[in-house]
């Protein structure tokens, strides 16, 4: 008897059957001999479990699952190889000794094999073996231990739920596409809020963005899929229907398609990066705006001293007053300055700042800017704002227009307004002046003027160049416009 089988094939052949339940191997019935022929002649891992005493026979496979146990459970009944997980497999082996053959990819024990407790997996099957009679006899098992594919892909899946956790945290915009026709397989919430959440997964960027073909993406997609170049673009504009009723909006948006490649190295996809900075463009645009007419303002500000001076000088009856009143002037220039510089100390009052603005460019002897409203609060980066506005508005009425001349007037007026009074609005009107000319150009001024309230949302300004008089009408989101930055 040599039918090989490495180390369990030795075992087999120098083991003592007569004294097991078996009895020697040559009155072992045909079914017995054949099956313990293939079991040991197999590089895959195999068992026998033979008889009313469950006599456990297997191979070398097998012998490397059985750990510290192999090879004192050889020969020996298969509930002393398994007593540990027993509660599991019996039912398993019951079933198979009473004709019931049992197929698992994947059953999991914690097993003791080594000496400490450990997670295990394995696919099998048990396999009723019968007499030409029909009686079962023992059960055949060919089966693999799959722990280390098992934890392998438990890990796999633990690093991509991290890498979608990571997409989901991102501050901006992440799709993944797929194939030639670029269709979404991923997209994390900062994405579909930049696209208005649409459906988009399973469908191609054509028809679930179908507002981005017109504008050329999908000849840049089919370039970086071609060619496996990236494509990289910073503030770019793009045009969504990302609004309730699908109506376009145009987005300013930093931008990245990155070429994917599958095991085999060829591109299978592109992972897209989207950054929705319209608001931080504009908000930049805006600070821009302000440190030039800052710095406009700082190197004119001798001329304004001079032109105070010359005011103040002209219009007082004496030296003495002449002296206090520019002194007083002058603190209000300063704090005026101090209150642009600064956009506000976080509680900052709308009557303030327009009583700066007045003090400064009105004579209280004769005043001639009215002013009517509430005594609103106003947040820092809106306080910036109407302060420079204010007086670039008094400015240019003193230059040329209503304040240019002795008749001339200005009408201030401000509160809340809207249905919801959720809204704050300035008017400001000049009457009794010199005939109004639109201007052929705008000046940094005028553009400062027109570039609205910083800091707020949905912000409106009116300009009206009356040939009677100058007009203008501010209004902005109240929430916006006392927010704290």
């Amino acid at each position: 008897m040599n039918l090989g089988g490495g180390e369990c094939g030795r075992l087999f052949r120098n083991f003592e059957w007569s004294t097991t339940s078996l009895g020697p191997y040559e009155s072992w019935p045909s079914e017995l001999r054949t099956l313990t022929s293939v079991m040991l002649g197999s590089l895959q891992p195999m068992l026998i479990v033979w008889g009313p005493d469950q006599i456990t026979l297997y191979n070398d496979g097998y012998a490397q699952m059985c750990g510290n146990r192999h090879p004192a459970a050889f020969g020996h009944p298969f509930r002393d190889l398994w007593f540990d997980i027993w509660d599991q497999v019996d039912p398993i082996i019951t079933a198979a000794y009473s004709g019931q053959g049992t197929s698992m990819d994947d059953i999991q024990f914690t097993m003791y094999r080594k000496g400490y407790p450990e997670e295990t997996h394995f696919s099998f099957s048990y396999t009723p073996v019968r007499d030409p009679w029909g009686t079962v006899l023992g059960m055949f098992c060919a089966c693999a231990e799959i722990t280390a594919e098992v934890l392998m892909r438990r890990e796999q899946q633990t690093i991509r739920e991290r890498f979608m956790q990571v997409f989901e945290l991102s501050q901006g915009g992440i799709a993944m596409l797929s194939g030639e026709n670029h269709v979404f397989d991923y997209a994390n919430e900062q994405y579909y809020a930049m696209i208005g959440n649409r459906d988009i997964i399973g469908k191609p960027v054509a028809d679930a963005v179908a507002e981005v073909v017109s504008q050329g993406y999908i000849d840049i997609l089919d370039g970086v899929y071609r060619t496996g170049k990236p494509y990289v673009a910073k503030s770019v504009e793009i045009e969504l229907n990302r609004g309730p009723d699908g109506e376009k909006q145009t987005r300013v948006i930093d931008l990245a398609y990155q070429p994917m490649h599958d095991p085999d190295c060829r591109i299978g996809g592109i992972l897209v990066q989207a950054l929705d900075v319209t608001e931080m463009r504009a908000d930049e645009k805006h600070r821009e705006l302000l440190s030039h007419e800052l710095g406009h303002r700082l190197k004119n500000q001798l001329a304004m001293v001079q032109a105070i001076a010359s005011q103040t000088l002209r219009s007082a009856p004496d030296m003495q007053t002449a002296r206090r009143t520019l002194s007083d002037r002058i603190g209000v220039l300063s704090h005026a300055h101090d209150a642009i510089i600064k956009g506000g100390n976080g509680s900052s009052r709308v009557g303030d700042l327009v009583a700066q603005m007045i003090a400064l460019h009105d004579d209280p002897n004769a005043p001639r800017i009215s002013t009517s409203g509430p005594n609103l609060k106003i947040g820092s980066r809106s306080s910036l704002s109407l302060s420079l506005i204010l007086h670039e508005l008094a400015t240019n009425a003193l230059k040329h227009g209503a304040l240019s001349v002795p008749e001339g007037r200005v009408e201030l007026t401000w509160g809340v307004t809207g249905a919801h009074q959720d809204r704050f609005e300035l008017v400001w009107r000049e009457s009794g002046g010199p005939q109004v000319v639109s201007p052929g150009s705008e000046s940094s001024g005028t553009r400062l003027i027109r570039a609205g309230l910083d800091g707020t949302a949905d912000c409106k300004v009116d300009v009206t160049y009356a040939p009677e008089g100058f007009n203008l009408i501010i209004s902005a989101e109240l929430a916006g416009f006392q927010q704290e930055s």
